[in-house]
């Protein structure tokens, strides 16, 4: 009904905003990271949406990069997995090491978020692998190119699911590198974070 929404942000709350549109503020959930990527109140900003209606409450969802938005749609077709757990998973990886680690199988990653178990973490992976191994390119070629094994041995330095996936994102094109020097390169990433 409403798939995105462009005006004034006019206030910004921790997991939401307000965005002025011809006269009317629509109160927008959004993941909690993208807040302090909107930029400062009074500015322009665009947003696509999800609009729900749950238990006759209608409730819009707003993602600044239409991946992102795609994501969350796929994730509310998972039993188990409702807006406010997908809002937080949004929150916690981004769409593209999501979509990696759903793609990989790497359910790990996906249980450090915060209400997701390793039974809906599987869940998530056997119901959505499939279709973002043909629709997220970004993400099937990091499952590809050896990433995951960077990863694991950035869990097994003791770095969570979240923060080795984020590392192995940063990485770029280096899967040709040894895992080694893809390990120290990553490591250095992370350092200067």
């Amino acid at each position: 009904m409403i798939s995105s929404i462009h005006g004034i942000l006019e206030a910004v709350g921790s997991d939401h905003v307000v965005v002025r549109v011809g006269g009317i503020g629509f109160h927008v959930n959004i993941p909690s990271t993208v807040v302090e990527t909107l930029g400062p109140e009074g500015q322009p900003v665009t947003l696509y949406t999800s609009f729900l209606i749950r238990d006759d409450v209608p409730t819009l969802f707003g993602f600044p990069r239409p991946e992102e938005l795609r994501l969350f749609d796929l994730l509310l077709g998972v039993s188990g997995v409702g807006p406010r757990l997908a809002l937080e998973l949004l929150a916690t990886l981004d769409a593209n090491e999501a979509a990696v680690a759903i793609v990989s199988g790497n359910t790990d990653a996906l249980a450090s978020v915060s209400g997701i178990g390793k039974r809906t973490a599987g869940r998530i992976v056997v119901d959505l692998q499939a279709k973002l191994e043909r629709e997220w390119e970004t993400a099937a070629a990091g499952a590809a190119d050896g990433r995951n094994d960077v990863a694991a041995a950035l869990q097994a330095l003791g770095y969570s699911a979240a923060e080795a996936l984020r590392a192995v994102s940063a990485l770029g094109g280096v899967a040709e590198l040894p895992l080694e020097e893809q390990v120290r390169m990553a490591l250095q990433q992370m350092a200067q974070e």
